[in-house]
């Protein structure tokens, strides 16, 4: 049987005290069961924002979409996380990354190094967490999210996530910080490779996957004009069967999501801030299923 599906928002834009607690009640309202931050200058710092969101909820987990572990300590990373788990009433998901800005590093003071390195950093943050958070005064520790394409992600999410997250995208070669969209075909292959290295596992992770955007609309045509005038070299066709695409009518999006879920395995949706109302009426028809 496919999982339920799971709705999360990540939340991109600052605000003060009594507007951010605001959208997390609306995030609320709308039914999404998760409310996220990234962790990306010039957002929202992800940690103090969760704290604020559970407080404004009930109801939803909040996470972080995801962690850069290179701008964290892991020892001190230990430290926001058990704070956080308590202060959110056990609510949290912890959701961790690599890191893919360039730029970021460098008004970070943060050595950019290799993808290889910054890997290493987060296996050693895993391990590292895995060790603080072990003791019984801790608690067990919240739900785990690895984001990232690559096979040794892929492999790390296999061997420690509970929820194996893909951006659906790689860096792009033509613009700078960029990401392309993988094709259809070729997250197929990243699911499959993913699928291999998890054979193993007693109870396979949830599947995440990353909503660029969402246009509730009769004009498919008209939802992936944004897309080609940014990336020219892609189609219309491209745009509108990428898996990082939804559009169309309520029910066309409906059905997109339910052959997503039957062909790659995706439960759980993630939808940036900007298309958090465009996606509530597609939310109300997939509930319970």
């Amino acid at each position: 049987m496919p999982r339920p599906f799971r709705f999360g928002v990540n939340m991109l834009s600052p605000a003060p005290g009594e507007a951010w607690r605001a959208k997390c009640r609306r995030a609320e309202e709308l039914g999404y069961d998760v409310i996220l931050v990234p962790d990306h200058l010039g957002m929202p710092s992800p940690f103090p924002a969760l704290v604020a969101a559970a407080e404004a909820t009930t109801r939803p987990r909040v996470g972080t979409f995801v962690l850069n572990c290179a701008f964290w300590n892991p020892v001190l990373l230990a430290r926001e996380v058990t704070t956080t788990e308590a202060l959110t009433g056990g609510r949290l998901e912890l959701g961790l990354g690599t890191g893919y800005v360039r730029d970021e590093f460098e008004q970070a003071g943060v050595e950019w190094g290799t993808p290889g390195s910054r890997v290493d950093h987060l296996e050693r943050t895993i391990a590292e967490l895995d060790r603080l958070l072990a003791s019984p005064e801790q608690g067990p520790r919240p739900p785990l999210l690895i984001g990232g394409n690559g096979d040794r992600m892929l492999r790390i999410a296999a061997e420690h996530a509970d929820i194996a997250a893909f951006t659906g995208a790689r860096s792009s070669s033509k613009r700078p910080s960029g990401l392309d969209p993988l094709t259809p075909e070729e997250l197929d292959g990243r699911v499959a490779a993913y699928r291999k290295f998890a054979q193993g596992r007693a109870e396979q992770a949830e599947m995440n996957l990353l909503v660029q955007l969402v246009d509730v609309t009769e004009d498919r045509s008209a939802a992936a004009r944004p897309w080609l005038e940014r990336m020219p070299d892609l189609t219309e066709r491209d745009v509108l069967e990428s898996p990082l695409v939804l559009a169309g009518t309520v029910e066309e999006i409906t059905g997109q999501l339910l052959e997503r879920r039957e062909r790659y395995g995706f439960s759980y949706i993630t939808v940036l801030e900007p298309y958090f109302e465009a996606l509530a009426p597609v939310m109300e028809a997939l509930r319970g299923q």
